[in-house]
């Protein structure tokens, strides 16, 4: 199959499962978030660091050397296979030791028997880890759509049971376990591949010296990603942090599913292309385009109809989670650009540079931490914005030098998409408060469909060629 078709058929399935996955988890959190309270999502939350910093060791990134190397073998997977499932154990029993510290630090005794249980999906996830790469280094992402959704609905059936039985935070966790269970016993028993007794030295070697760089890139990604949580839960409180927690899933729940699902694609696709440097250039371009063109609008829609939005889904309990989602949607529109400039680095092999740009954003982030904190709550949300905006400066510059895309040019190109977005949000902003006492559901359709029809209507009048340039890229042979 062409690398062209390979990259279609990769899309639709990569979509299909994200999308879906993404809808039948929306709606369980959607249910969760009705009958639980903010401060036990809060719990979960205070608890994301950890989590994320366990599973970004045990994968040891030597995932994604997987993916990047032109030829691998049955040692090379049981080498890697052998490394996530002991780090995963031996990070497990460190947090298993640590979970009174944890508890003591955000001042919540429940915390340390849950961090005890919910630790448990590092081990768990492990058995899987390399079926998943094998299936993603293959593009073979219909079979991972097929795996991944049955294992969700399970998940969910199980977390929404026990919140009806009044398990409170303990069906979030429950939740967490039968979903990495059923994934890893889908991945397992799917999979023609299965661990040798074998440990190439040899191999681990290579793996690890591209991997390790982005395990050290990912901790502090973890760490600066969830610090503001970290913050939140140890001056203001648990409330707050469900808050916090529960806006940034609504604002990514569209973000992860068109940029991060595409990403899953384009790392292989690209990884194909990596030396041909005038095409590697054209693909981000179109990528990045076509992704800011869908998302852009959407976290504007999202912000201007925030209190609608949040009382209708989450009902009105949760209205003090509407200017924290406002402020957290306008980092949402910075994400894909990250993304797919990270992406450029770790196709061309530039794990080190990859280190050394995480290294210089997590002290930014240090700095402007300590200045907000100062100042409030809603200070460190703005803070964290003025981050994105420093670190989006940073993240172009060194891959655009990759691609001889300077950031200026990244940004000429799709300022048009911010500008019609802003025209959009204006307008809806001032048909919004015309309908004001309408029903919450009257007042999203209505601002959503005017606002998609101004957007619309300003990317034809100016000729804008997204959706044109896109199916080009993955029509190419």
């Amino acid at each position: 199959m062409s690398l062209g078709k390979q990259a279609l058929a990769g899309m639709i399935w990569t979509y299909s499962q994200q999308f879906g996955t993404q809808a039948l988890t929306f709606v369980v959190s959607v249910v969760l978030a009705r009958i639980l309270l903010p401060e036990e999502f809060g719990l979960i939350g205070m608890l994301a660091i950890f989590i994320g910093i366990g599973n970004t060791l045990f994968d040891g990134g030597m995932t994604s050397s997987l993916i990047r190397t032109a030829e691998v073998n049955q040692e090379d997977y049981s080498t890697v296979f052998y490394f996530n499932l002991v780090c995963s154990i031996i990070i497990y029993g460190i947090l298993y030791l640590c979970a009174p510290l944890i508890a003591d630090f955000y001042s919540q005794p429940s915390l340390a028997s849950i961090t005890r249980v919910y630790g448990l999906t590092f081990v768990i996830s492990a058995f899987g880890a390399v079926q998943n790469t094998i299936l993603t280094r293959e593009l073979k992402f219909k079979k991972q759509a097929l795996i991944t959704f049955p294992a969700v609905f399970i998940g969910g059936v199980i977390g929404v049971l026990m919140a009806y039985k009044n398990w409170g935070v303990w069906s979030l966790v429950g939740l967490a376990i039968t979903n990495s269970f059923f994934t890893s016993f889908f991945l397992w028993v799917s999979s023609k591949w299965h661990p040798i007794l074998v440990f190439n030295k040899d191999k681990f070697r290579q793996h690890f010296h591209f991997g390790y760089k982005l395990t050290l890139s990912g901790i502090l990604d973890i760490i600066f990603t969830n610090i503001y949580q970290i913050v939140i839960g140890k001056y203001y409180s648990a409330g707050q942090v469900g808050y916090y927690a529960r806006a940034n899933s609504l604002m990514m729940l569209p973000v992860s599913n068109v940029s991060g699902a595409l990403s899953r694609v384009i790392f292989p696709i690209f990884s194909k292309v990596q030396d041909d440097i005038p095409r590697l250039k054209k693909a981000y371009k179109q990528v990045m385009q076509l992704v800011l063109f869908i998302i852009t609008p959407i976290m504007i829609i999202m912000a201007v109809l925030a209190k609608p939005l949040i009382i209708l889904l989450f009902t009105e309990k949760w209205l003090p989670m509407v200017p924290i989602f406002q402020i957290i949607c306008a980092s949402g529109i910075l994400y894909p650009i990250h993304l797919y400039n990270l992406i450029v680095l770790q196709v061309k092999g530039r794990s080190d540079l990859f280190l050394k740009l995480e290294i210089i954003k997590k002290v930014v982030i240090t700095i402007v931490l300590a200045i907000t904190l100062y100042y409030g709550f809603y200070a460190l949300l703005w803070g964290q914005l003025i981050c994105s905006i420093l670190a989006l400066l940073i993240n172009t510059h060194y891959a655009g030098k990759m691609l001889n895309y300077s950031g200026f040019y990244q940004i000429k190109d799709i300022s048009p998409i911010f500008l019609f977005s802003t025209i959009m949000g204006f307008a809806m902003y001032t048909l919004n408060l015309i309908l004001i006492k309408q029903t919450n559901i009257l007042q999203i359709l209505v601002c959503s469909a005017v606002g998609v029809i101004i957007y619309l209507s300003l990317a034809l009048l100016f000729k804008f060629e997204s959706l044109n340039d896109i199916k080009n890229l993955i029509l190419k042979k």
